[in-house]
């Protein structure tokens, strides 16, 4: 395998720029907690300032970010997670098609070969959810749906048969995402990443048992229904994330994100809900850890 970045980030569409140099690192948490929803695979902070997935793990560690879900959204992108799993104890995988991804993977009648794919992935120990995958309305238009119903449907099937845990994308797809969970059957742990939603979504959740996780998001200031939902959420129901090198927290906004900045993310959260960023800690480890499994509970099978 390449340890090289499959992606890159570019600038913002609209063509203006951005402050393309990484924050700099916040105070160590004192209760250490894990990124559970990340994209090392993604190259950002411009040509020369892009960190590798070690340097990214190093900079966490040293802030109390004891390891990572790094998460594939495509066949190629999967694989590099599992393998980087393999390898790097701090890591754990997720593998899946991005629901942006079945549409286009449907047109060129290749859908069903990527998703075997990632049925072949998620047997790997270290690969311990099937995500990213669920609905997007927001850049799939409705000739679209159709295939990204199928995709969301054989991943559920896949993390059920698996017993492996479920990492849904969902924008502007609430109600339809929701759906196809009651319908097909949810798997036991499922995550809403990014969540994305309301009080009435949150509540939602709690009745099911489904986990939230929030990302820098929440530290917005437009984001206040997010706190809502946060402020309703129960406790052992949310997780952390930073879904790097997106959706920087407060108050570097727009430029890159990594799991070192969890930190920040975090402290917001405790504060939003009232609580000792600690304590909050704590709690969210727990979850994170009865979602995922131990990061050591399965040895790294590569050396590095």
């Amino acid at each position: 395998m390449t340890d090289a970045h499959l992606r890159s980030r570019g600038d913002r569409s609209d063509g203006s720029t951005r402050d393309m140099s990484y924050p700099p690192l916040p105070q160590a948490l004192v209760v250490p907690v894990y990124d559970n929803h990340t994209h090392m695979e993604i190259a950002d902070g411009g040509p020369e300032g892009a960190l590798d997935w070690r340097e990214h793990l190093d900079r966490a560690s040293s802030v109390g970010v004891r390891g990572v879900v790094q998460v594939g959204t495509d066949l190629a992108t999967s694989q590099w997670s599992a393998e980087i799993a393999a390898r790097e104890p701090r890591v754990l995988a997720a593998v899946a098609l991005h629901p942006n991804e079945a549409p286009e993977l449907d047109a060129k009648g290749l859908l069903d070969e990527h998703l075997a794919g990632i049925e072949s992935l998620a047997a790997l120990p270290r690969v311990r959810a099937i995500g990213e995958t669920g609905l997007d309305f927001f850049r799939t238009g409705e000739d679209g749906r159709d295939a990204q119903i199928r995709s969301f449907e054989a991943h559920i099937r896949i993390a059920k048969e698996h017993d492996l845990a479920l990492t849904i994308h969902d924008r502007d797809a609430h109600d339809a995402v929701v759906q196809v969970l009651d319908r097909v059957g949810a798997p036991e742990k499922t995550v809403f990443h990014c969540f994305s939603g309301g009080r009435d979504l949150a509540r939602l959740c709690a009745e099911r048992g489904w986990y939230m996780s929030f990302a820098g998001t929440v530290t917005f200031s437009n984001a206040q229904s997010l706190r809502d939902a946060l402020i309703t959420a129960p406790r052992h129901l949310i997780m952390v994330e930073t879904d790097a090198p997106y959706l920087t927290p407060t108050p570097f906004r727009g430029r890159p994100n990594a799991p070192y900045l969890i930190p920040l993310t975090l402290r917001s959260m405790a504060e939003t809900i009232g609580t000792d960023a600690s304590m909050l800690a704590a709690q969210i480890a727990s979850n994170t850890e009865l979602v995922y499994g131990a990061w050591d509970a399965e040895p790294i099978t590569v050396e590095q």
